[in-house]
């Protein structure tokens, strides 16, 4: 005689787990009885739910501290970067002056070099946004710029494409500097790309005095 083997298994432990997650939906879904009627859960008494140890739950607590965003001290822009406060500070008043002297340049400038003086006007905007945003990511503060009203006279052009050359290049050198004296990364790499920004700013002011004294 055939026997026939019946598997069964003991659902009656999950089911007051279940009945926390939602009491409302079948806990097995597609276990059916010969008739075909559903099985109901079992009502039996329950097994107990075991509940985490509470060393574990200080473990989840301590996961979840340890989230990106959750320290009060992150690894960009932090404790690091706040030991640059006084350079950045130096940075954006220098840019924002930098900006109003080209754009004085502009106006002052041959109409064959007024555009790139613009468009170098506008990048040295861009650092000191860039900057100030620095700023408030590790101050939580906004930065508020001295305002200056000074008029800016250019003079000649060729001895003042030479002055900016040199300011351009020594900007280049001291954000690289900067970037070189803080162990914050994000903001290494900021100052980094700042630097090569002034070193092309430079070689625009030595394209542009070539074409100067070649008109001369």
């Amino acid at each position: 005689m055939q026997q026939q083997v019946q598997n069964t298994y003991d659902y009656r432990q999950y089911d007051q787990v279940w009945q926390r997650v939602s009491p409302t939906l079948d806990p097995y879904p597609g276990m059916r009885s010969e008739c075909g009627a559903a099985q109901p859960p079992a009502s039996g008494p329950a097994c107990p739910v075991p509940e985490l140890p509470s060393g574990n739950q200080n473990s989840a607590t301590q996961a979840e501290e340890n989230l990106p965003g959750a320290q009060e001290n992150p690894c960009c822009m932090g404790s690091a970067a706040m030991e640059m406060l006084e350079v950045l500070q130096g940075f954006i008043e220098e840019e924002l002056a930098d900006r109003r002297y080209y754009l004085a340049f502009a106006r002052q400038a041959p109409s064959w070099a007024r555009q790139t003086l613009r468009e170098t006007a506008e990048d040295e905007g861009s650092h000191a946004r860039q900057l100030m945003t620095v700023y408030y990511l590790i101050t939580g503060q906004c930065y508020h710029p001295a305002v200056s009203c000074e008029r800016i006279y250019i003079g000649q052009l060729c001895p003042a494409l030479r002055a900016r050359y040199h300011a351009e290049a020594c900007g280049g050198f001291n954000y690289a500097r900067a970037a070189d004296g803080t162990t914050d990364p994000c903001l290494a790499k900021l100052l980094n790309k700042l630097s090569e920004d002034e070193y092309l700013h430079a070689e625009r002011m030595m394209a542009l005095l070539e074409r100067a004294m070649k008109q001369q």
